[in-house]
């Protein structure tokens, strides 16, 4: 049930520093003691989610009752001391435990065959392995906070809740498993949308393997503000489903932005603490496929992305195959066992490809041309993009660069961008 809701009132924007004592006073109200609490935040790749406020406000209050911090990595590199000082301010680094998606799991049980080839409409066929940390299987806590954004997603539809603990803490089959099943069913019909495959397959694992594990929902809805910067809109708390589908609403309102007509040029910037690779940086393209004109262009100006796979197996198989589309990828699939054992990364291959209908050009420093091109995109030097794109004069939304007009996004994890012709 719903333990806890608000959303931002015409007053002003949400004071979290005043919410914390009454989420708490509500998640204790309705059965979880906070003796020995775990926070299971998202990582630095979700900088602008609200979360680092939401934990260091909680932390606050919580005091010595907040005995571990698992941020919800999933296949990400582990938190540097850098972003957890910067992400969760206040909050104990020594606190901070690492999740490692290839050791640190324990498999519950399964979700059967028959019920992923439904979800799969007959196109897969195989079960999928409930895996959780091994800190989570433990039981060794009073309560679990899980906390984390919902917005627009590309493998579950919307992010968050669920998603959070079997991706975020889940192990490495589990979670390509799950992301090759929002590929195959189609990504273009998933983003946005609550009720998915993908979402069926982990709100089944929770009701069916977490029960006695005492996890609550700590949910966040962001809108990005008037002076560019995003602000929580809306705060969602409850140990079921039903504060995922308020908080989806709620981000349909915020984050779903559809446009008039659809832009033949979009700039896409990635924060470099944020975005160190294309398996994070393609959120560029993810976020604007559903907007760009057929024979367009996406131009993804990314000072820090350095790498394609935050996983040196994953990031090999990525400079392998590239970004071709999905006729190749699924026969990179049948072909090649390590590709089959890897389907995380055969997702993603399908993620970022604009399957041909628009062109995709990465302006990097960290990577040579032949590596940018070697996967399928085309290269652009940084210092020549940021001539001619110069951030600082941009907006968000359209302006006009030398007599043409491009669509600027500023920050692509807040929103998905639809246009007429594709939305």
């Amino acid at each position: 049930m719903t333990l806890f809701s608000y959303r931002e009132s015409s007053d002003g924007p949400i004071d979290l520093r005043a919410l914390s004592p009454r989420i708490l006073a509500a998640v204790a109200d309705g059965g979880y003691p906070l003796d020995r609490t775990m926070a299971v935040p998202p990582d630095i790749t979700r900088l602008h989610s609200g979360s680092g406020e939401v934990l260091s406000a909680l932390a606050a209050d919580l005091g010595e009752r907040l005995v571990d911090v698992l941020p919800a990595v999933g296949t990400h590199a582990p938190m540097t001391a850098d972003e957890i000082a910067r992400m969760y301010p206040g909050v104990d680094p020594s606190l901070f435990r690492r999740h490692n998606f290839r050791t640190d799991v324990v498999t519950l049980g399964e979700i059967d065959a028959a019920f992923i080839r439904e979800q799969s409409e007959g196109k897969l066929d195989f079960a999928y392995p409930v895996q959780v940390s091994k800190r989570i299987a433990a039981r060794e806590h009073d309560c679990i906070l899980s906390i984390g954004q919902i917005v627009p997603h590309e493998v579950a539809g919307m992010a968050g809740h669920a998603k959070n603990i079997f991706v975020g803490t889940g192990g490495a089959e589990a979670i390509h498993r799950s992301h090759y099943l929002g590929a195959v069913y189609g990504m273009e019909r998933i983003m946005g949308v609550a009720d998915t495959p993908v979402r069926r397959v982990l709100n089944r694992a929770a009701r069916e393997y977490l029960t006695g594990i005492p996890i609550v929902y700590v949910l966040t809805v962001v809108a990005a503000g008037d002076d560019g910067h995003s602000r929580i809109v809306g705060l969602f708390v409850g140990d079921d489903e039903a504060c995922f589908h308020e908080a989806a609403e709620l981000a349909r309102e915020h984050n779903v932005i559809r446009l008039a007509r659809a832009p033949e040029t979009v700039v896409v910037y990635l924060d470099p603490d944020t975005y160190r690779s294309t398996w994070l940086g393609n959120k560029a393209v993810y976020r604007t496929r559903k907007a760009i004109a057929e024979g367009g262009r996406l131009v993804v100006i990314a000072p820090g992305v350095h790498e394609f796979g935050e996983d040196e197996q994953i990031d090999a198989l990525i400079r392998k195959y590239g970004y071709r589309g999905t006729p190749a990828t699924l026969a990179a699939v049948e072909e090649d066992p390590e590709m089959a054992a890897q389907l995380s990364a055969a997702a993603h291959l399908i993620h970022g490809s604009s399957e041909g209908r628009f062109r995709i050009a990465y302006a990097v420093k960290h990577l040579s041309r032949e590596e940018v091109e070697g996967v399928g995109y085309e290269y652009v030097d940084l210092d020549r993009a940021l001539a001619e794109f110069p951030l600082d004069s941009l907006q968000d939304g359209w302006n006009t660069v030398d007599g043409r007009e491009i669509f600027y996004v500023s920050q692509p994890g807040l929103g998905l961008w639809e246009s007429p012709a594709t939305g």
